[in-house]
């Protein structure tokens, strides 16, 4: 998708702060941070939301959550604990359509949702 801001950042188009990169995955750091580890996880094939994931396309969705575990252990959060969402339409507050993942750690996360 040519427009898309996710896929341009996979693509290297438009900078960001790389944490992870593979043949199905780019991760980077959020650029306005919700608490103190921020990531965002997104497949490098264009995938609308969690909505629109098919059996055609869900290997892209697997090695998300497979570079996420890999993540965790590189950021050191695997002890102090994470958090991974995906908001899937405006409704719950997606505001870029590529299906992405927010990893999120930090003081104070606890029970609340963010």
């Amino acid at each position: 998708m040519n427009d898309c801001i996710f896929c341009k950042i996979a693509k290297g188009e438009i900078p960001s702060t790389s944490v992870y990169s593979d043949e199905y995955v780019y991760a980077f750091r959020d650029i306005n941070p919700q608490t103190d580890t921020h990531i965002l996880v997104i497949p490098r094939a264009h995938i609308e939301s969690a909505a629109n994931i098919t059996p055609e396309n869900s290997v892209e969705t697997s090695r998300c959550f497979e570079a996420i575990a890999k993540i965790a252990a590189q950021e050191g959060l695997t002890e102090k604990g994470f958090r991974v969402i995906s908001n899937s339409g405006t409704g719950a507050g997606q505001s870029v359509f590529h299906l992405h993942f927010h990893i999120l750690s930090g003081p104070g996360l606890g029970e609340r949702l963010i």
